[in-house]
């Protein structure tokens, strides 16, 4: 017989590699947890306290968790093949080492709390989320005060905010309950004394506070001079002060409780006779409105990927981005701006090749907030730069298409028109604008008639319908982002015509000239930007490819920090403003 040799086999391929890689590996591991079940090749037996034996291979549980991962190389249990866990319940620690081979488990209200614990102490992060996230989806007016005390107990920092939140936000339903009734001294102060208190009137807090003391009148009627003093009793009403204050037996014999009542019903006289002047009383937390959880300030955002449009929205107070109303059509190279606290518009922008003039308005104030297109505006314009000056909206300079342009155009929302103004002196595609002491400032842009992208400035004066040249900045700019903070004009990033830059300049009008501060982290164009709580954020940006970053500058530290949580930023950020959150815009 002839003796064959093996040969390679021939390949017209170009690569002579095949990568396979497999995409789930559930049938490995229903193959680890049938061996645990039936003992085989397990090295490891962990012992509750009621002397339950739970199988179980080092290697898996070192790979799942931290804290077995510790145990098993670090101590004296790395030797051991039988390990006691302490303080676990049996039936928790199997749930826990199955979903460690299987990867699934199952969160009902009778385990939750245990399961939680039980997962924290393991570092069973996965676990110890989606019990969070049950709790979360739990919450009610009758449990959410136990709720936010585990949360605090196991430093569950998502669901204490989740929480704090809904009890802010459901106030008057959660004080009717017997939770609140068992509430310390220190947790109710600081519940009455926050500033986002969602309250129809100051009266429920009152009520809240004497129903709260009677309910152990002996050992806590001594503290409620103490609980009044967060009560904002100057704006309750005159008629109720007499009708219900003053005849409260437990503040008959309290002087410093009459010292508040005094001083509410002196805010109250001032109010009724000053009412067109300004009341003048000592500054006190008791006058001082306050402002509902529900209606604190968030950064929204526009974004565009092709042909896909995209909002979402950044709460700084749970450090979470989330997804807001679906756009109509996608506003690449558009604008974003914020009229009357309520309208966002999304202004021009490119569709496919070409240039748009249309128009979307998303009402903030509606109960089901959707986009709805608006008045088209006279001109063609992506690239542009948008703004609000004096309840206005402008769209200024971009690209119609086929040319730069210099031309603006206003919209009075009131009449739903669009009418041109004094044209700029330079054609600026990629311009970006922003208010100051109700002047317009259009910054940078490419000017195509000498093909540079450019570091002029002009100024734009509503009421004389002209532009001004002011200093140029330090560095040409095309594609900057622009913010306003503290009365300073920021140009943020851009491209200089050779490279994107992470270089940002500041403008003073007392001043008149243009600084240098703090590079940012990374370099941006085409980010979007926005003033929230003091701080100006950038967003997103495109550095070569999509950043999906978001960084914010501190102004009295001149430091950018980086968000830890990422917006899944588009391609493109049309852009950002900073809102009062609807109540349709869910939370947690």
């Amino acid at each position: 017989m002839q003796n064959l040799q093996a040969k390679p086999i021939s390949s017209s391929c170009e690569s002579e590699l095949f990568e396979f890689k497999k995409l789930s590996y559930s049938e490995m591991y229903d193959v680890l947890q049938s061996l645990r079940q039936h003992g085989v090749f397990c090295d490891i037996k962990l012992e509750t306290d009621d002397g339950t034996i739970i199988f179980g291979h080092k290697v898996v549980l070192v790979s799942a968790s931290p804290y077995f991962h510790a145990m098993f190389t670090n101590f004296a249990e790395k030797n051991k093949d039988l390990v006691g866990i302490k303080q676990i319940d049996s039936t928790i620690l199997q749930l826990l080492i199955d979903f460690i081979y299987s990867g699934k488990i199952i969160v009902t209200k009778k385990n939750v709390q245990v399961l939680l614990s039980a997962a924290n102490h393991l570092q069973l992060n996965d676990v110890s989320e989606a019990c969070c996230e049950f709790l979360q989806k739990q919450l009610h007016s009758t449990n959410c005060l136990g709720i936010h005390a585990f949360a605090d107990l196991h430093s569950c920092k998502k669901l204490l905010t989740c929480s704090e939140l809904y009890i802010q936000q459901n106030f008057s339903e959660v004080v009717e309950g017997d939770e609140f009734l068992s509430l310390s001294y220190e947790q109710l102060v600081m519940l009455i004394s926050s500033d986002e208190l969602t309250v129809a009137s100051e009266e429920k807090v009152f009520e809240c506070v004497i129903r709260w003391i009677k309910h152990e009148l002996d050992s806590r009627k001594c503290i409620l001079p103490q609980l009044m003093e967060h009560v904002r009793l100057p704006l309750t009403s005159e008629n109720y002060i007499f009708q219900k204050v003053i005849k409260e037996p437990l503040l008959d014999n309290n002087p410093k409780c009459k010292d508040y009542i005094m001083e509410a019903l002196h805010f109250n006289f001032l109010k009724r006779n000053q009412s067109d002047q300004l009341i003048t009383v000592p500054e006190c937390i008791r006058i001082k409105p306050r402002r509902p959880a529900g209606l604190r300030n968030v950064v929204f955002v526009v974004g565009s990927k092709g042909a896909i449009g995209s909002t979402e929205w950044y709460d700084p107070k749970i450090n979470r981005w989330q997804t807001g109303p679906e756009v109509m059509q996608h506003h690449n190279e558009g604008g974003l701006v914020l009229l009357k606290e309520n309208f966002v518009f999304a202004v021009g922008g490119v569709n496919g090749i070409s240039s748009l003039q249309s128009v979307d308005v998303l009402d903030l104030s509606s109960e089901s907030p959707c986009w709805k297109s608006s008045v088209n505006m006279l001109v063609k314009r992506r690239c542009l730069g948008v703004c609000i000056m004096n309840n206005y909206l402008y769209a200024v300079g971009g690209f119609d298409g086929s040319s730069g342009l210099n031309s603006a155009e206003v919209f009075d929302y009131s009449t739903k028109e669009w009418s041109m103004v004094s044209s700029m002196s330079f054609r600026r595609s990629g311009v970006s604008v922003g208010v100051l002491e109700n002047l317009l400032y259009a910054v940078g842009g490419y000017d195509e008639d000498e093909d540079e992208d450019l570091k002029s400035v002009e100024c734009y004066h509503p009421s004389l319908d002209t532009w001004t040249p002011v200093a140029e900045m330090c560095e040409p700019r095309s594609g900057a982002g622009v913010g306003v903070l503290d009365g300073v004009l920021y140009a943020i990033g851009g491209h200089n015509g050779f490279v994107i830059l992470k270089s940002v300049e500041a403008y003073s009008p007392s001043t008149g000239v243009w600084i240098t501060i703090a590079d940012m982290h990374f370099c941006r164009a085409n980010a979007g930007v926005v003033v929230l709580d003091g701080l100006l954020y950038v967003i997103g940006g495109i550095i070569g490819v999509t950043c999906g970053s978001v960084e914010f500058y501190n102004l009295i530290s001149n430091t950018w920090t980086l968000l830890e949580a990422s917006i899944n930023v588009p391609e493109y950020c049309v852009g950002a403003v900073a809102i009062v959150r609807p109540p349709n815009f869910i939370t947690c």
